[in-house]
């Protein structure tokens, strides 16, 4: 524990460059990971883009100070320590932020070594949480350790959306996680104690479904042979995911909307009111947009339920994170089946990495599970790979099917999986580039390749 300071990284906020420049120097040779920013403006963009642990900000800047940027950080940033950089005149204002969330303040004029100590300090603060994260972050380790820029920004906006209470609605193709991006919401959540209720709105019937939310009195209809609790009530203090709430009635999105709006609920058959604390998530893989438009959906729950919304990319726009989910499904399933795996063929990984997954990281986890189930003496073979049809550019192939299987090709029509890798690269990069309207630079940091490497594939490929 005593190396984390090597991976810490911070940012330093002043708008004398001589200063940022000493402050630098000094952190870097202590073995801190450093940024700098010369106003509070600058530091707000570079924290949406980088994570950083801890900032350290001079008290006066220019149009946003360094207490503006305090209450800023500590509004969305909640896990970053503040340490303020103060004059010998500003000692008591630098007091005063200490009241609103900052770790400490040094004065300017103070020895290095002063603000060598504060660092260590806020060290050790910074590892307590670390050791308290870390089950969270083994628990969610294949959304955490994405490798996908367009995952990690979205993963971003979750755990900013984590601190507050707002209602939050997850969007995204069925399959793509939106229920563990909800328990992961929870678990980031003031509420993570509490309890995590997940509804499928869809997997009850209209008739049932209030019944299951809000409860019911005995006798309140044919089969209520008892008073229930619903899972608003099971959910009070915690948080309930309503999961395709696009799929609900609209006497039931009435309901819902009067629920949120006085946060009390009433049982079928009951004339009492109950106050409920509750944080709600909602996910769909619908267009409610156009369900409002059809007059499926009600406008105003639609606004009530959105204050931020969450759109998971589907998991062929984050190719970068496939290899990581087959290495923790392997493992998974192995453990599970009690069955080692010791190697994988290449013609599998090949056809793993180069599925389109329509259903998925669900498809994903169904088709790996397969393969260890088949498994023999430890090794996943081609043999074993599933009869699917992949779409890819409008042209349908079946990959690897068996003696029975219908084959949309001839055996001499099929090519070597090099040469196929080869083709689907070229296209995605082509259609990148169109995209990106061939900004080279902004179309290299998409797929994740420096400008060379860029240029080197167009002139591999004859783009």
């Amino acid at each position: 524990m005593t190396c984390l300071h090597q991976t810490l990284k911070v940012l330093i906020v002043d708008d004398e460059l001589e200063y940022r420049e000493v402050i630098q120097m000094i952190l870097e040779d202590e073995g801190y990971i450093t940024d700098t920013a010369e106003s509070a403006e600058h530091a707000l963009v570079k924290l949406d883009q980088e994570t950083y642990h801890i900032v350290l900000t001079d008290l006066k800047m220019g149009q946003l100070d360094g207490i503006d940027l305090l209450k800023r950080i500590k509004e969305f940033y909640k896990d970053i320590e503040v340490i303020l950089i103060t004059g010998n005149g500003t000692i008591e204002n630098a007091v005063d932020a200490m009241k609103i969330g900052a770790y400490n303040y040094i004065v300017k004029t103070q020895p290095s070594e002063k603000l060598i100590k504060e660092m260590e300090k806020v060290k050790a603060e910074i590892i307590k949480k670390q050791l308290v994260k870390k089950p969270i972050e083994k628990k969610f380790s294949y959304l955490v350790d994405s490798n996908s820029d367009v995952f990690k920004k979205v993963l971003k906006t979750v755990e900013k959306a984590a601190q507050s209470d707002a209602n939050i609605l997850i969007l995204g193709e069925s399959g793509v996680g939106k229920e563990m991006i909800a328990s992961y919401i929870h678990e980031c959540s003031n509420r993570k104690g509490e309890t995590f209720i997940p509804v499928n709105c869809s997997s009850i019937s209209e008739t049932l479904l209030e019944s299951e939310l809000f409860g019911h009195e005995k006798g309140a209809f044919t089969g209520a042979l008892e008073r229930r609790s619903g899972m608003f009530k099971a959910a009070d203090e915690g948080t309930l995911f309503l999961d395709e709430i696009g799929d609900i009635s609209l006497s039931t999105q009435v309901k819902l909307l009067r629920a949120l709006e006085t946060r009390q609920i009433q049982r079928i058959g009951s004339n009492e009111l109950e106050s409920i604390n509750f944080r709600l998530i909602c996910a769909t893989n619908r267009d409610l947009k156009q369900a409002i438009e059809e007059g499926q959906f009600r406008e105003d729950f639609y606004y009530r339920i959105n204050t931020i919304v969450i759109e998971v990319p589907a998991l062929r726009e984050r190719r970068e994170d496939i290899k990581m989910f087959l290495d923790y499904f392997v493992t998974l399933f192995s453990k599970r089946l009690e069955k080692e795996i010791v190697s994988i063929d290449d013609q599998v990984i090949d056809f793993l990495i180069t599925y389109d997954y329509q259903g998925n990281i669900r498809e994903m986890k169904n088709i790996i599970e397969r393969l260890v189930v088949l498994a023999e003496a430890g090794n996943i073979s081609k043999e074993t790979l599933p009869s699917i049809e992949k779409t890819q550019n409008s042209k349908d192939e079946l990959i690897n099917g068996d003696a029975d299987s219908p084959r949309l090709f001839a055996k001499e029509q099929i090519k070597p999986l090099k040469e196929v890798r080869q083709e689907l690269e070229a296209d995605y990069i082509d259609q990148a580039l169109k995209a990106c309207k061939f900004n080279i630079s902004e179309a290299a940091r998409k797929l994740g390749l420096s400008r060379r490497q860029l240029y080197n594939k167009m002139d591999q490929y004859k783009l």
